[in-house]
């Protein structure tokens, strides 16, 4: 695929313009915190001073995984479809959190082994029916990788608003993503590793021995888009494309949890500015995930204990947007509200 160009959002005149709005509200100096850091990311992000949150909208990809066949997971495969099944529904965590913040939220068949047919809500993108068991072979040829990263662009092409979290469903996608984070940031494999699912500890082992025997037989896979065809998922590819195009195109990039994340690790090799347009709703409970936006010098807005994925983190961050978008709009400055400032001397 042809990889977007994104360049950064890097503005001094503009960050001058956003420190001063920013200053001269009626507060201390630097008294609200993140809030005062995001809403001159979002600024330099839109390019303008008076900046707004509008449309946000969140996507949840979802795909299965054949290395689930190594008993990587608590769950069954077939988890994946119930689980979009009850997106559907409008019953999961995620649809509660989207509803409450007023955000749209879009599920995406990237690569479910299930037949959905044609249902109301659903976006059909799938590209296969999972993916073959990287312990064996690649997950992904390259042109299927490709394809999904191209379906992942074409969606976020067709929002509107400014704003596009992610989030994932797919039973054995922990998996996937500690084999990514491992290979694009040389952790040690038994620190990448986690419950996922609710693993026991026998069973975390297991994972950690699946993927150090599959990163040895893919030894070959060294550059960012062979190792996400290696050993990615078809929702973790589209994820990247889609996060590589809204760059692009100047909206914030809402990131969610772990397996969220190792898609933007790939994304981040291939187009290192797009970290300027990327906002860190969480750290999640998911063993690794610290450690992976360490290696992004990433800074999360909310720590809960989260680790369900489904793009949950994201949808509770976004009042944390709102908030810094609308004091820098609708805060009084110290002029307009006669109000007197810091004495130079003090």
């Amino acid at each position: 695929m042809r990889l977007p160009h994104i360049v950064s959002t890097a503005n001094p005149a503009l960050a001058a313009q956003l420190d001063n709005a920013i200053n001269n509200k009626t507060k201390p100096l630097g008294s609200l915190g993140t809030l005062e850091r995001l809403a001159k990311q979002i600024g330099l992000i839109h390019g303008r001073v008076d900046v707004s949150i509008d449309r946000p909208a969140i996507l949840v990809f979802a795909g299965d995984h054949g290395v689930v066949a190594e008993g990587v997971s608590a769950y069954p495969q077939d988890v994946t479809w119930q689980m979009v099944e009850n997106f559907l529904a409008e019953g999961a965590a995620i649809n509660v959190f989207a509803r409450q913040n007023g955000c749209a939220l879009h599920v995406v068949d990237a690569g479910v082994n299930h037949d959905f047919g044609t249902r109301p809500g659903l976006i059909d993108r799938k590209v296969a029916r999972g993916t073959r068991n990287f312990a064996v072979e690649a997950a992904m040829t390259a042109q299927q990788c490709a394809t999904a990263m191209e379906h992942g662009a074409a969606l976020v092409a067709d929002l509107p608003g400014n704003v596009v979290g992610f989030g994932e469903m797919g039973i054995g996608n922990t998996t996937a993503a500690a084999a990514l984070m491992h290979k694009l940031t040389g952790i040690p494999v038994a620190d990448c590793v986690g419950a996922g699912t609710g693993l026991s500890h026998e069973g975390i082992l297991n994972k950690q021995r699946v993927i150090e025997a599959a990163v040895q037989k893919h030894a070959e896979a060294t550059e960012p888009l062979d190792l996400l065809a290696t050993f990615g998922g078809f929702e973790i590819a589209m994820m990247t494309g889609a996060m590589l195009k809204a760059a692009q195109l100047r909206k914030v990039v809402l990131i969610d949890g772990f397996i969220v994340t190792s898609a933007l690790l790939v994304a981040a090799r291939i187009a290192p500015a797009i970290l300027d347009y990327c906002v860190f709703a969480h750290c999640s409970d998911e063993n690794g995930h610290r450690r992976m936006l360490e290696a992004l010098n990433a800074q999360p807005l909310l720590q809960l204990g989260l680790r369900l994925g489904e793009g949950t983190g994201a949808a509770l961050a976004l009042p944390l947007l709102h908030a810094s978008a609308n004091f820098l709009n609708q805060m009084a400055t110290f002029a307009s509200a006669s109000v007197s400032e810091k004495s130079t001397d003090a």
